[in-house]
Parts: C-alpha cells; structure tokens; sequence
C-alpha cells in the first residue's frame, strides 16, 4: 500500500500490477499488463512489489529475472537489477523474489536461486550481495531460498528464509 491507502496487487498469470484506490470501484493496471514477454512495457512471472513515496513501482520479474522500475504513469518499465539472463554474477538474478527499496533508492533483492540478498545502487549495472551467497545451507551466513525483505526503523534487514523456516535479522550498514 501507498501512503494514500492505494492497495497495489500483483496479477502473476495475467503479467501485470493493479493499483485499487480507495472509493474506485475499478482496479487500474500499473505496470506490465501488454500480455507475457521480455519488453520493457512486459513482464513474465511478476511477483512482489514496492511502492516508494514517489509512487514508482519496483516489480521483481521472476521469469525474466530482473527487477523493474516503473515511474507513476509510466507505460514501459526500466531495468533496475539483473536483466542480463538467468545466472549468479553480479549483473544477473535468478527467479528473484522479495525486493525492497530504501531512502537512497538502492535496491534490495531476494535472489531465491542464488540464496543471496543483493544490493543495486541507483544506476549501478551490477549489484552486490550483502547476505548469503555462500551456497544453500542452514548456517547463519547460508540462505535457503530467501524470500521476502523488510527494514526497520533502525536500518536491519530482515530476510524470510523459506527453505529454513526461519526470518533473519542483519544489520547492514
């Protein structure tokens, strides 16, 4: 939800984001929503969401495995993480799940195959991972598909770690 109580849903079999207003009795397609594809006005497999204070929309495209940016009203997304393919460099994300964004705008990912957070600062062509990345695995500095991402008030990450049943609390500076 936006500060405005606006409710943004993801519509994955139908490859779009639907924002529903308080008082509308129609649901408006946000993001993606020109059928399954790789276009940047497309998504394939969209999965959670992220509504900024600027009401951009950041969109983790699981399929595609990217992240996109979509500025209020836009009617085509930018890449903002991954997009260069499936895989486990640093310009690249697979199946990517949670995705947070912070005052600075850097990007936080759940990179649910590489069992890893990344970070991607505005702008950058290649993340950084912050947590995990140390293969799959039950240890402290192991995820096991990483799913879902939050902040605090005091800046600590927290990770929903599916495979171990277990959240995660990092502080990360």
């Amino acid at each position: 939800m936006d500060e405005n109580g606006s409710l943004y849903v993801v519509a994955y079999g139908k490859y779009e984001v639907r924002r529903y207003q308080i008082g509308d009795t129609e649901e408006m397609v946000v993001a993606g929503g020109n059928g399954q594809g790789n276009r940047l006005d497309q998504l394939f497999g969209p999965c959670y969401v992220f509504v900024d204070r600027d009401h951009s929309m950041y969109v983790s495209d699981r399929n595609n495995h990217r992240v996109m940016k979509w500025e209020e009203g836009a009617k085509q997304g930018i890449v903002v993480a991954g997009g260069q393919g499936q895989g486990n460099s640093l310009t690249q994300l697979d199946d990517p799940r949670g995705v947070i964004v912070d005052q600075l705008g850097i990007v936080y990912v759940a990179d649910w195959r590489n069992h890893r957070i990344m970070r991607w600062p505005k702008g950058a062509t290649q993340g950084s991972v912050i947590v995990g990345g140390n293969d799959n695995g039950t240890q402290s500095n192991q995820l096991s598909y990483p799913m879902g991402l939050s902040f605090d008030r005091h800046g600590n990450l927290y990770v929903a770690d599916y495979n171990n049943d277990r959240v995660q609390k990092f502080n990360i500076e």
